[in-house]
């Protein structure tokens, strides 16, 4: 897959997963990549939620690739009678990962970054480096029950795009909404059926099916998470209610070697919430990793990581 050209800026793809075609979009980078880079949103979300961070880094020469995971967005949905699994989700991230030219540096949001450790722990070598957003092995109850309970809470759609725009808004209070903005720019997120009810865009199977029991495999990801030797850093938000100083003093135990950076008024929602702060992390994370590895050292060590919403 060629994402070096510069146009178009960005190519909308249809590739196939390890099962289902997933939707893709391709955003190329002026003249040759400097790195490739795969993002794997998180439970609900779609791939436009990379679309800022991917174009800013398009224009510093990092090639990206951003995918509806099965069961979302423009991506297949599985067939009925077809559970939806994780290890379904993982065997998808490792093959558009093995798909790319070189080892990318994954930047994975909540669901997209426990496949993310899973794949990672499955095939050593699969990712250059990881970026983990607001997301740890072991998570807070609480946040995720919070989370289930907003995706649940509208088994029959919405009447009209204004009514989701508000219940939206009721839910994250923290975020301005925009004046003038139209409820249209929802549309990547619901879908009309023919009742003329706006419904979300992912499969509501996914719910009973892959969320409400990943508890259970809490100690599986920890202890994959224990044989990732690829450079990681952890991107939390302050206020994130999923995400919590003793969940990220676990991860640090489960690997020590990763970089650890607070962005203190984000919530789990954190690159929607602090997107300018958030990419310049991550620029600033694969220019140590470029400075790392020209020294040849094998990591970037979390003991250089900066904490607490310090500038990388």
């Amino acid at each position: 897959m060629d994402m070096t050209a510069t146009a178009p800026l960005v190519d909308e793809l249809r590739l196939q997963g390890a099962g289902p075609m997933l939707a893709a979009s391709a955003h190329r980078a002026a003249g040759r990549a400097a790195t490739s880079v795969l993002y794997a949103h998180g439970f609900g979300q779609t791939r436009r939620a990379w679309s800022a961070t991917a174009q800013a880094l398009a224009r510093h020469g990092h090639a990206g690739l951003a995918y509806d995971a099965r069961g979302h967005g423009g991506s297949d949905r599985n067939a009925a009678g077809d559970a939806y699994t994780g290890q379904q989700f993982t065997d998808d991230l490792i093959v558009l990962a093995g798909e790319l030219p070189r080892p990318p540096l994954l930047v994975a949001a909540s669901m997209g970054g426990l496949f993310g450790l899973l794949a990672e722990s499955r095939w050593p070598g699969l990712f250059r480096a990881m970026v983990l957003v607001d997301i740890t092995p072991r998570w807070e109850t609480a946040g995720l029950q919070r989370i289930l309970g907003f995706m649940t809470a509208f088994p029959d759609g919405f009447g009209s795009l204004e009514q989701a725009a508000d219940s939206i808004a009721a839910y994250l209070p923290h975020r301005r909404r925009e004046p003038g903005k139209s409820p249209d720019s929802l549309r990547e997120l619901l879908r009309e059926g023919a009742d003329g009810r706006w419904r979300w865009h992912w499969d509501p199977r996914l719910v009973d099916e892959l969320a409400r029991d990943s508890e259970q495999h809490q100690d599986d990801i920890a202890a994959a998470t224990r044989t990732v030797r690829c450079p990681l850093l952890l991107v939390s938000g302050g206020r994130s209610d999923l995400v919590s100083e003793r969940t990220v003093a676990d991860f640090l135990e489960l690997a020590p070697h990763a970089c650890h950076v607070q962005l203190p008024d984000a919530t789990h929602m954190l690159a929607g919430d602090d997107n300018d702060r958030f990419t310049a992390t991550v620029l600033e994370y694969l220019a140590e990793l470029d400075r790392t590895e020209g020294t040849g050292s094998s990591a970037v060590q979390g003991a250089h990581a900066p904490v607490n919403g310090a500038n990388p």
